[in-house]
């Protein structure tokens, strides 16, 4: 069975529980119902659409759980979408969260998503002089339930970037933390097409007249619209974390490569002076004043040494060796 919970509240007060065989929808002021499913059926849902009188479109939109977030408005009921997010590994993995909105129900159906609203129905159960208030109230707590679930992404992801930044210094990153780099960057980039339409949609919920949201509502969406964007905004400059660390790896390895071409030239200067003059000597000439003198070989030997002793000093000095 897909229905998590379903029950009429009283004055913001747990009453009775509804069936979903035989719903029964209610136009009492201070009622309402709030029934929530988890991947339910075509005729789950056809049930629920006679019962509220939810349009088709909506209800169609509700079972293919592949839209984006939005708010669509339906005489006087509001349909609204909201994509749920949670990390498993180094993957962002979504969810969907559909909501029909009246002035009488709430129903929620959420797809791939495994953070219930159980805890979240509690919480409002404990506060009644909140949720006597409506469903519009409701739809404001299960949207910050889910934008609350964005931030312990964030936070990993974020953890995550830091700690190879920390490694970067210590030591160059391989081929492996580089394609990790790269695959948190495709994951932010693909959370950002998220947050970008649900900010729109807590925009809406801000600045529109819309049908079953009262006007005290608003200031609470506001808070939901707030968080929207501070989430979004830590994505941005996140992800331009994750682009200066790559290119830091690179200019810290370019670095490497210089020290390493500079020591390999100047150890090359040093040995080209006893390869020129070995290869003097090597040419079996006759006629070399060096050749019959008696200490000749030493003299040549010491010239040699102290050539070289000079250029290793010189090269330490300027920081080639």
């Amino acid at each position: 069975m897909s229905v998590v919970a379903a029950f009429l509240y009283r004055n913001g007060r747990r009453a009775e529980a509804v069936s979903l065989e035989d719903p029964r929808a209610t136009d009492a002021t201070d009622e309402f119902v709030w029934i929530g499913l988890h991947d339910p059926t075509t005729e789950e849902l056809g049930s629920l659409q006679k019962a509220f009188h939810l349009h088709p479109l909506a209800v169609e939109d509700a079972l293919n759980a592949r839209q984006v977030p939005k708010v669509d408005v339906y005489d006087d009921q509001i349909f609204v979408v909201a994509k749920t997010a949670h990390l498993e590994g180094d993957e962002i993995e979504y969810g969907e969260t559909s909501m029909f909105v009246g002035r009488h129900h709430i129903i929620s159906v959420r797809h791939g998503s495994d953070r219930g609203h159980s805890e979240l129905r509690k919480q409002l159960e404990a506060s009644p002089q909140i949720l006597k208030n409506g469903p519009d109230y409701v739809l404001h707590g299960i949207l910050d339930f889910i934008v609350d679930g964005y931030l312990p992404v964030v936070e990993a992801i974020e953890d995550n970037v830091l700690a190879m930044e920390h490694d970067m210094l210590d030591a160059f990153l391989g081929r492996r933390e580089i394609k990790r780099l790269f695959k948190l960057r495709r994951q932010l980039i693909r959370f950002q097409r998220v947050l970008g339409p649900m900010t729109e949609v807590c925009g809406k919920l801000v600045h529109i007249d819309l049908p079953c949201v009262d006007q005290e509502a608003k200031n609470y969406f506001r808070d939901v619209h707030d968080h929207v964007r501070r989430v979004e905004g830590t994505v941005g400059g996140l992800k331009d974390v994750i682009t200066s660390v790559f290119e830091a790896s690179n200019l810290l390895e370019q670095q490497r490569q210089g020290t390493i071409t500079r020591q390999l030239a100047a150890w090359a200067a040093i040995a080209a002076v006893p390869t020129a003059i070995a290869g003097i000597y090597g040419m079996n000439f006759e006629n070399m004043p060096e050749l019959k003198t008696m200490y000749g070989y030493y003299v040549v030997v010491a010239v040699i040494a102290t050539l070289c002793g000079l250029l290793y000093f010189r090269f330490k000095k300027s920081g080639w060796l």
